[in-house]
């Protein structure tokens, strides 16, 4: 439980939430994905790095599970974000445990709270200011999304049964944004079975706002998936140095 509060303001603040609960068992690696190094580092802390770019965000969280020791082994030095054990053992309930933590910790219900996985550790912060952008002025709030480029069939039994339309199809992505209140409303009201945000605040009839994002910002998921985000972060490093 936090132990100190920032000082309370009227105007909306911005809070960034982690959920790093996961155990990657897709991934098929030795141990939680998000903390397989890629390009020298943790995965999560490329995650981390774009946000701390973001000068809008107030604070960013990572939600881990109780009994994780990765930030505590780490002994990071001039931190730019804050660790929250209270993640559970779905998406969902890590995500609703975070918000109550911004709560106690001094956040204000119709503030808001941009949620990431931390497995899209490609996620860059001008990608972030567009969301901001998109969505500070919106009623609702919103989403990165990508349009979907591909042919999409629907199966049964192994076979292809139908295709489906695909011009008004979109693949969610992450952060998505939405106030605090609202958002822990919506997982109220859902449960932990939903497996992102938006489908949650979408149950409660709202609908929240696409905003184009970047095929890059995948989520790391399966074993190919490591050699590819490597490759992407290892070009965006040569072209900053």
């Amino acid at each position: 439980m936090p132990n100190k509060s920032p000082e309370v303001s009227q105007a909306p603040r911005c809070w960034a939430l982690i959920p790093c609960a996961g155990t990657g068992s897709r991934a098929g690696a030795a141990g939680p994905k998000q903390y397989q190094s890629l390009v020298g580092k943790p995965m999560v802390m490329h995650t981390l790095a774009a946000f701390s770019a973001v000068r809008r965000i107030d604070q960013t969280v990572v939600v881990v599970s109780a009994e994780d020791a990765f930030f505590a082994d780490q002994h990071l030095q001039n931190a730019t974000f804050m660790v929250a054990n209270c993640g559970g053992s779905t998406r969902a309930t890590s995500v609703f445990n975070g918000l109550i933590w911004l709560i106690d910790y001094g956040a204000a219900a119709h503030d808001w709270v941009l949620v990431h996985d931390a497995a899209r550790c490609l996620i860059r912060a001008d990608q972030i200011n567009q969301l901001l952008d998109a969505c500070l002025p919106d009623e609702v709030g919103g989403l990165l999304a990508l349009p979907l480029p591909d042919t999409l069939k629907q199966e049964v039994n192994g076979r292809v049964a139908s295709t489906l339309v695909r011009h008004d199809k979109w693949l969610a992505q992450t952060p998505q944004m939405f106030r605090i209140g609202s958002l822990i409303d919506a997982l109220q009201l859902a449960g932990d079975t939903v497996t992102d945000e938006s489908s949650a605040i979408e149950a409660m009839g709202l609908s929240p706002k696409l905003v184009p994002g970047s095929a890059e910002n995948f989520k790391v998921t399966y074993p190919q998936d490591f050699s590819m985000a490597q490759a992407l972060l290892t070009s965006r490093s040569a072209l900053t140095t």
